[in-house]
């Protein structure tokens, strides 16, 4: 297992405290290691004091026994976050992380089937309990941290879709594409990109098609979208590189291609900053 390189070093000296009363023999000694793009849709890997206590804006985050934290940044995140740190004695250290701004595309799709554009009343209670499935699935966390393993890609072809962009099919405006699309033909090999637990496996979802979520830990979580066929089930331990599907066009599709999508918890990110970043 690798150790990840990270880019941003959080120290007492040169923060904001909130406590005046901080020790200046820690002056160089690094509190907080963060590895990550500053942009939203960026995926954050942070190494810390496990007696730390860390919160994002306000909001608790998780540490593990030996200080990784995992959290990450929404599509539409923007400005400064701020990062702060517990220390055990109760001191305080705050640091600022300014989110560089983002565009994103116009994702014009024709020939998109009908049915899943606009779905009639039955298909629609059909999606909402699958899509309410898919969200349980994401409310896994466990200890794991595979991710700290160097991630590889899922499947071999043409980026034909990519985060953020604004979707319109048949000329009718949804909800922006949150996943990176590789185009190859049906029964292309899907692998799973780190090590795992599979969460989820379904052969036949009303939008997604074949779909697989895999738990990486920490509430880290990769999902495999328009699969034509499905290898695995939950529960499924699955090493990284493991085929676990195949590419196809099930669901709402025009053509064969696998969509991959990665979150943290609720949060959808951006698959190609991961790639570049770990």
């Amino acid at each position: 297992m690798r150790k990840l390189s990270f880019g941003l070093l959080l120290t007492v000296f040169g923060c904001v405290a909130a406590s005046s009363a901080i020790s200046q023999a820690n002056e160089t000694q690094p509190l907080l290691e963060l590895t990550g793009a500053r942009t939203a849709g960026a995926l954050m890997i942070a190494k810390t004091d496990p007696s730390y206590q860390v919160a994002l804006n306000g909001e608790a985050l998780e540490v593990s026994d030996n200080g990784i934290v995992v959290f990450g940044f929404e599509r539409d995140s923007e400005g400064v976050q701020e990062l702060t740190l517990t220390l055990a004695d109760g001191r305080q250290v705050t640091q600022q992380i300014e989110l560089e701004p983002r565009s994103y595309v116009i994702d014009r799709v024709e020939g998109v089937p009908q049915r899943t554009v606009t779905p009639d009343p039955e298909q629609v209670a059909r999606a909402r309990k699958e899509a309410a499935a898919v969200w349980q699935a994401r409310q896994t966390f466990s200890t794991r941290q595979d991710f700290l393993q160097p991630i590889i890609e899922p499947a071999q072809g043409r980026i034909s879709g990519v985060y953020g962009s604004q979707r319109i099919f048949n000329g009718e405006p949804r909800n922006p594409h949150y996943g990176l699309d590789v185009a190859a033909p049906t029964g292309t090999p899907v692998k799973v990109v780190w090590s795992g637990k599979v969460v989820f496996a379904d052969d036949d979802l009303f939008y997604s098609g074949g779909t697989i979520i895999v738990d990486h830990g920490q509430g880290l979580t990769t999902t495999y979208i328009h699969l034509s066929e499905v290898k695995v089930q939950v529960g499924d331990e699955v090493e990284q590189g493991t085929v676990i599907g195949a590419i196809g066009a099930t669901g709402r599709a025009t053509g064969p291609h696998l969509d991959w999508r990665v979150n943290w918890r609720n949060v959808r990110l951006d698959p190609a900053l991961v790639l570049e970043h770990f």
